[in-house]
């Protein structure tokens, strides 16, 4: 491969490298423009959610969890914030180095191109072009010089061009470097508003807990009890849940004490649209805010204590509608003692769990499409808050619901 091939090639491969990059940190700042703006939705409808019970008498327990989470999602906010004005910076860098680079390929190419005006306008005149293709010794050299002239002229027209469409690069770079300049100084400010909100949430947390610490006690009893109470619901889902895998295995004629659901092909068909569909379902509710995530985790008063949570609970607003993330039957409407109202789904052999309803639109056996509507939230009159639990499990093995709903 000659010299020109060589440099040919590698002027194309800076070309690419230089193009994946770009498209690189595009995609980056996209994607952290969308977060931001999803936590930027996520603490409005904290707000919306405090100011519609700000006239309620809230447990101090359940106002360190909105505390806390509000805190959570703040803290998230300022590092995706600070992300984004980080690669701002480096596209900033990159740009004023493009920007030099530019200039000193211009002054370049402008030396050689008023070079070449000189050169042209001394020989300008027609005559001497003639001269110089007479004065050659054969036909060959002649057509050869004639050539010569032709590249000449088409060379400097392609210098010119160069210079026209390095002068507009130059100016769109210099034009992307303000508005670049100009978007880091909004993130700044914003992120400064942020840290202010961030400040005034952790004093009032402070205090609270505070007044909490005094009465430690107390508290981590409440705790307990909320604790028992879950854990009684939980034992109850996975003994309906039992004996919905031993009526299925009855009916189908194998072991009822089997584990798993014996499906149909209806059945089977369901559960793979049910997985096709992990991390798209939609919320159970319009509007929500998710308080306590699935899983083991130490509680927000006494971090000594370990809460475990088989699902997620889900602040929402007042008289809200739950709705079924999918398409499915209906397998129990649960009535226990001191404990509101759920509801059960089946699909194919995974369930969906509806708790702390008011009102239930369904009844056991009825079968329900995914958004219908299945019930409404209960809001508690002393405190205003309106939560929904909701679990997901396959058989009896409980999931984590953010895997599968939405944006969760």
């Amino acid at each position: 491969m000659d010299r020109k091939k060589t440099y040919k090639v590698l002027l194309l491969l800076c070309f690419c490298l230089c193009t994946t990059f770009s498209f690189s940190q595009d995609s980056k700042q996209k994607a952290l423009e969308t977060r931001r703006q999803e936590l930027r939705r996520e603490i409005k409808k904290i707000n919306e959610l405090r100011l519609e019970n700000q006239s309620k008498q809230k447990s101090q327990l359940s106002l360190i969890e909105d505390f806390n989470y509000k805190i959570g999602v703040l803290n998230n906010l300022i590092k995706v914030t600070n992300q984004q004005a980080n690669l701002i910076t480096r596209e900033i860098n990159s740009n004023q180095k493009k920007i030099t680079k530019l200039r000193e390929d211009l002054t370049h190419l402008k030396a050689e191109y008023a070079e070449m005006i000189v050169k042209s306008y001394k020989s300008k005149n027609e005559q001497s072009r003639i001269m110089f293709l007479l004065s050659s010794n054969d036909f060959k050299q002649a057509y050869k010089r004639l050539q010569y002239i032709k590249q000449y002229s088409d060379y400097q027209k392609q210098q010119g061009e160069t210079i026209k469409a390095k002068t507009t690069e130059l100016q769109q770079i210099n034009a992307k470097l303000l508005k670049q300049k100009e978007d880091k100084q909004k993130l700044i400010a914003e992120n400064r508003v942020t840290q202010k909100s961030l400040e005034a949430e952790r004093k009032q947390q402070r205090v609270l807990m505070a007044s909490i610490k005094e009465n430690i006690n107390r508290y981590t009893a409440q705790i307990n009890q909320r604790e028992r109470e879950a854990n009684r619901i939980d034992a109850e889902i996975k003994k309906l849940i039992r004996e919905a895998i031993a009526r299925s295995n009855k009916k189908a004629g194998k072991s009822s004490s089997a584990t798993t659901f014996a499906l149909t092909p209806a059945g089977r068909a369901l559960a793979k649209n049910f997985e096709s569909n992990k991390g798209k379902l939609g919320w159970p509710v319009d509007k929500g805010v998710v308080k306590v995530r699935y899983g083991t985790q130490p509680h927000p008063i006494n971090r000594s204590l370990k809460i475990k949570s088989n699902g997620v609970r889900i602040a929402t607003e007042k008289n809200a509608k739950v709705k079924a993330v999918f398409n499915g039957e209906v397998i129990a409407v649960v009535n226990m003692r001191n404990i509101n109202p759920l509801v059960m789904i089946r699909h194919g052999n995974y369930i969906t769990t509806y708790k702390n309803l008011s009102k239930v639109y369904v009844k056991e056996g009825d079968k329900v499409t995914t958004k219908q509507e299945i019930g409404e939230v209960f809001t508690n009159r002393i405190t205003g808050e309106t939560i929904l639990s909701f679990s997901i499990s396959k058989e009896s093995a409980t999931q984590n619901p953010a895997s599968w709903i939405y944006k969760m």
